[in-house]
């Protein structure tokens, strides 16, 4: 992550930053660890001089995407969107987070750390509302402009346990949507996860030995795409 150095007497553009997401069904601890990467990241020797850790979630964001979380999650019961609008919402906050916050920061050499990205839809829209995978697809291309995690980290917890650390808090709208669904969406969690080659997590481990792995698990791929940065 050195920057270019200039040869020809004009300044370089800035060395792309690196896009880090957390992936994971309801409960999986993912802010738990996203603050935990937060926090260890900035000081971890692997971000070049300069560049910021910019940290944010979807849906939610931007501006614009905190106004679809609202109606995702806790719409009035006669604003529920049904699945295709569903889908299409999550790809209108995916769109402007994508433009808004993730490629300009990359761009500036930053680093992006957020909880959730396209992974989730896939899981969520896709295996749980059984929409079309391919059109869920394509959206992606459309809002993320081809734009994919260079590291994505999968929170891999028994959905039983999913159950039991949600129970003690209330549930939003997707959350609450039955067995059947949450079961598919695990299902397509392990999926996406062996076809996109992400990171497995073992997440029902105590947030500490969660936290140690995940900060593992960054540091073995930043040694396999030739960072070889040390903690």
């Amino acid at each position: 992550m050195e920057p270019c150095r200039c040869t020809n007497g004009v300044a370089p553009e800035p060395q792309p930053g690196c896009f880090l997401v957390l992936e994971g069904i309801d409960g999986c601890g993912k802010t738990t660890q996203l603050q935990a990467l937060a926090q260890w990241l900035p000081g971890s020797g692997l971000l070049p001089p300069g560049a910021e850790l910019i940290v944010t979630r979807e849906p939610g964001g931007t501006a614009l995407g905190l106004a679809l979380r609202e109606l995702l999650l806790h719409p009035p019961a006669e604003a529920a969107p049904l699945s295709t609008a569903e889908l299409l919402l999550y790809a209108a906050d995916r769109a402007q987070h994508v433009e808004q916050i993730i490629r300009p920061a990359l761009a500036a050499g930053h680093w992006v750390l957020s909880d959730r990205f396209s992974g989730s839809t896939a899981a969520y829209q896709g295996y749980g509302r059984g929409l079309s995978l391919p059109l869920i697809h394509q959206l992606e291309q459309v809002a993320t402009a081809g734009l994919q995690p260079d590291l994505t980290l999968w929170l891999d917890l028994p959905l039983a346990e999913s159950r039991r650390r949600r129970s003690a808090r209330a549930s939003d709208r997707i959350e609450s949507s039955g067995t059947a669904f949450l079961e598919a969406v695990a299902a397509g969690f392990r999926q996406l996860a062996s076809e996109r080659g992400w990171q497995q997590v073992a997440a029902d481990q105590p947030p500490d030995a969660v936290a140690a792995a995940c900060r593992e698990r960054v540091l073995g791929w930043w040694s396999g795409v030739g960072g070889g940065a040390s903690a």
